[in-house]
């Protein structure tokens, strides 16, 4: 049987997750969870930090310095919501979303730079693994279960 582990820690290194800065946009160095951060803010409708941090599995604290990190460099706006003043709302700024775009496109042509060395069928058979893998993981009690979307 092959180490499953062995296979994932390749993978994960493969994609790069282990580098300090997985993207370039704009000038800036965008860190991976800086990436993680802006592509949610893009992908919900001003969501609250709270919301973020849980999709993101991450202590407010931790994530909170993110976000500041993320306005100073004036892609996020944080802005108390008009019905519960204790809650900030996060949106991306015109900068934000051009680099969110940016790290889209980016993801996108290194995901089919991928996918071309495999036929239809093959593509196909990844992308449903990768469901399956990720909807089994998320009824998982054990480990690394991140809040359901």
């Amino acid at each position: 049987m092959e180490n499953i582990r062995e296979l994932f820690q390749i993978m994960t290194r493969r994609f790069g997750f282990l580098n300090k800065n997985c993207c370039s946009a704009g000038g800036m160095d965008i860190s991976l969870i800086q990436s993680h951060i802006i592509y949610e803010i893009d992908r919900l409708y001003k969501p609250s930090m709270q919301q973020v941090a849980e999709i993101l599995g991450t202590d407010i604290t931790t994530f909170s310095r993110q976000v500041q990190s993320l306005i100073k460099l004036s892609l996020v706006k944080k802005i108390p919501d008009p019905d519960d003043r204790r809650v900030s709302i996060l949106t991306l700024t015109v900068e934000g979303k051009y680099v969110a775009t940016t790290i889209d496109e980016q993801m996108k042509a290194y995901f089919n730079e991928i996918f071309s060395h495999m036929n239809d069928f093959e593509k196909e058979t990844v992308i449903r693994s990768i469901k399956l893998l990720n909807d089994t993981m998320a009824k998982s009690s054990n480990c690394c279960t991140p809040p359901m979307r």
